[in-house]
């Protein structure tokens, strides 16, 4: 087993957060499971229930406490209100992945490319990870414009690159070097 990780909280522009999750934050995991996309690419249950939503914020805590990775809540600044989820998970060589989701109700407010970028920043510079990279379906231009507005560069695609939903896609990979 890793050292376990301390999740800190990060601002993340002017109107959003990153932090811990909480068990007062199933309501963001309720609205994500009923989406039809984040279930699929993340381990946010398909069918909610408050167990099911319990269970998926305690596998949160599980990867700071197993060194495995920060998972971070997107919360709003003035509510504290959970809206997504982002995470950084370190590997090998100096390289990091990155993943994001926000919720219905909280998109199209910058959040995720805020967050993206307080996460970037703070891997890059207080991690000191030399490579962050993610990876983003081609139809998901929403997702590649977030990336893109986070200072990430598209390098390329890889064919048949990851299992969705019981079939293999491809992914654009898009990466940010620390300097």
């Amino acid at each position: 087993m890793n050292a376990p990780l301390d999740v800190p909280e990060l601002r993340a522009g002017q109107n959003h957060r990153l932090r811990p999750w909480s068990l007062d934050d199933l309501d963001v995991v309720r609205e994500a499971s009923e989406d039809a996309y984040i279930p699929l690419i993340t381990s946010v249950p398909s069918a909610y229930t408050d167990t099911e939503g319990a269970a998926f914020v305690r596998r949160q805590w599980a990867r700071a406490a197993e060194g495995v990775g920060y998972s971070f809540a997107i919360a709003e600044l003035a509510t504290g209100r959970a809206i997504g989820q982002i995470g950084l998970w370190p590997g090998a060589h100096g390289r990091a992945s990155v993943e994001y989701w926000v919720a219905p109700s909280g998109r199209r407010q910058g959040a995720a490319a805020a967050a993206l970028l307080a996460l970037s920043s703070w891997g890059l510079t207080g991690l000191r990870i030399a490579r962050l990279e993610l990876h983003v379906e081609p139809w998901n231009t929403a997702s590649s414009r977030t990336a893109e507005r986070a200072g990430f560069t598209l390098e390329g695609l890889l064919r048949s690159w990851q299992e969705v939903g019981g079939e293999r896609r491809d992914m654009y990979v898009y990466s940010k070097i620390g300097r």
